[in-house]
């Protein structure tokens, strides 16, 4: 009989003793081991099993659970006599930044000296005896939320001070998800002021720490050396890219197929790759989620289990305020074609609001992009950097990004539908009607807030609007934009899928110049102008669509107000 899915299990002793369904990660540990790295970085997408793994390396290492190696039998590392040895041999820190995800610097500081004053209260037992010197325990006791920088700056250093002279051993420290706050504190604004106090936190605890066995931080995303990490370079960096500890996180597509076979959904293994494929670790293709998988397991329902475990705030502000470039490349993305982009994985968060690369960077760590090619370094010549060829990772990631494209248009949604039927049926009056409706309703939704000029604040709305036509009419359309047709490129063209049934539509936006035009009618009549000498309906008349089913339209912006026209005239 199957073992029972136990979903969100992320304590490793709780699942094994509960007899939960469990694929075996137990490898991981003498990987790690027997590299020998001082301070271990690893990033992985979110619920990877980075929290499982973590709470498996304290079980195993812990000298709380000296002894009690039991849990381990009839799993891999329990296999060698040297792993058995070494188990629940020493002094363990472990500590997780999960949970912290505030909206203000303070909060998320007080929230950081908590776990800190939690940690020292475990190991109250030292202030008993001589062991301390009087400051020491002078220190010890003023950890506590409300304490200075300094002092929380350094308790984990101390402690491994402390921890080390009691057992007589250096310690191992474990710090999960790591960069949880930090991201909280871009969204919220508060970058600057958490890199200060997290610089020395991580120094004092993985670089000057002569207490340290080893150490390992997990992570979604690899913030920048220069903002974090300056001073260690005893630092090993595991990204998506390595070819490190690739099937330690996630499971493999042979663990994916044997657990469908295990619970007779053998006849879904091609959907299932479908929905939940795609994931690359290095070189290691064909890696799943494991949410996803122990969810569909479980309910023997294809949903977006992964993509639906967040709010997803960061990446939707990033494409949401994104400029047209951004924008057009998510629109390329969304009809499912390649990006080639450069990758730089070490994360700098304060420049994803003005560089295109940063975002791209984010997307790949946090799993929403998987890579296809990359330049190799050898092959390219001296000056040119690396460019990736990325894709959308599967099935799942774009329904969670359709899903998100959808919420931009929640507050308007009976506006922008009517807009769309309005469109089709050619009522220039309900579409002017229903698009300055609109307009006013969420054009603060694409701009950031940081000064954006009046000509940008258009370009930004209505490549959204692109993407929102992209995700509502898909099943009749091919959306495209900015690709070339006759003698120039247009902005929007809506293709029929079914010519005979669905009419084909150019859109042509323009932004009120007042050393050109008069009045906005001036404007929109320039973007109809250009739509007919530029001849862009050359490549739907090439692919048979009738003239008079090709619906012509020009917007003109001023502000947050729009003017639409058409060529075409009711009579």
């Amino acid at each position: 009989m199957a073992k029972t899915i136990g979903i969100g299990i992320q304590d490793f002793e709780k699942l094994i003793e509960g007899n939960y369904y469990y694929v075996d990660k137990t490898d991981f540990i003498k990987e790690w081991w027997e590299r020998g790295d001082d301070a271990t970085l690893i990033n992985r997408p979110r619920r990877f099993g980075k929290t499982l793994n973590m709470s498996m390396l304290n079980r195993f290492f812990s000298n709380e659970y000296a002894g009690q190696g039991e849990i381990f039998e009839g799993l891999s590392i329990w296999k060698e006599e040297k792993y058995r040895k070494l188990q629940g041999t020493y002094p363990v820190i472990s500590l997780s930044f999960a949970s912290i995800k505030e909206k203000d610097y303070i909060t998320t500081r007080k929230k950081i000296c908590q776990l800190l004053t939690k940690l020292y209260a475990k190991y109250s037992f030292l202030l008993k005896g001589d062991m301390l010197y009087k400051t020491e325990k002078a220190y010890f006791k003023r950890i506590a939320e409300d304490m200075d920088d300094a002092d929380a700056t350094m308790a984990i250093h101390n402690l491994s001070d402390y921890l080390s002279r009691y057992y007589g051993k250096r310690v191992i420290v474990l710090l999960d998800e790591y960069d949880t706050p930090m991201q909280e504190a871009y969204v919220h604004g508060f970058w600057d002021e958490l890199v200060s106090f997290t610089r020395s936190l991580f120094n004092a605890t993985f670089k000057t720490n002569p207490w340290l066995e080893r150490g390992i931080m997990t992570g979604i995303t690899r913030v920048s050396k220069e903002s974090i990490f300056s001073d260690l370079n005893n630092l090993e960096v595991v990204t998506t890219t390595s070819n490190k500890y690739v099937t330690a996180f996630g499971f493999a597509e042979s663990e994916v197929f044997n657990a469908l076979d295990e619970y007779d959904l053998g006849k879904e293994k091609e959907n299932v790759k479908y929905w939940y494929d795609g994931f690359t670790f290095g070189t290691h293709k064909d890696i799943y989620n494991p949410w996803s998988i122990l969810n569909f397991l479980d309910k023997k329902n294809f949903t977006t289990y992964w993509a639906n475990t967040s709010s997803n705030s960061l990446v939707g502000k990033l494409i949401r305020e994104g400029g047209r470039l951004v924008k057009q490349s998510f629109e390329q993305l969304m009809r499912g074609e390649h990006l080639r982009c450069p990758i730089d994985e070490q994360i700098v968060y304060n420049q994803l609001d003005n560089k295109e690369s940063a975002i791209w960077s984010l997307l790949l760590a946090s799993g929403y992009l998987k890579v296809i090619d990359y330049d190799r370094l050898e092959k390219l010549e001296p000056g040119r950097k690396a460019c990736y060829e990325v894709a959308l990772t599967n099935y799942e990631v774009r329904q969670m990004f359709e899903s998100m494209v959808n919420d931009w248009f929640t507050t308007v949604e009976a506006e922008y539908n009517d807009f769309i039927k309005a469109m089709l049926l050619q009522d220039i009056d309900a579409m002017n009607e229903y698009m300055n409706r609109m307009t006013r309703e969420i054009f603060s939704s694409f701009d950031t807030g940081k000064r954006v000029s009046e000509k940008a604040q258009p370009e930004r709305f209505y490549h959204g609007f692109i993407l929102g036509l992209m995700v509502d009419l898909q099943e009749n359309y091919m959306i495209t934009s900015n690709r070339e047709s006759g003698f120039g490129r247009y902005d929007v063209m809506l293709e029929p899928k079914n010519v005979t049934e669905y009419p084909a539509v150019i859109i042509e936006f323009k932004v009120f110049n007042e050393r050109k035009e008069k009045t906005l009618e001036d404007t929109v009549m320039a973007a109809l102008n250009q739509i007919e000498e530029k001849c862009y309906d050359t490549a739907l008349l090439a692919k048979g669509v009738p003239a008079d089913k090709i619906y012509k339209y020009g917007f003109a912006f001023e502000g947050k107000n729009v003017l639409i026209d058409t060529n075409y005239k009711k009579v």
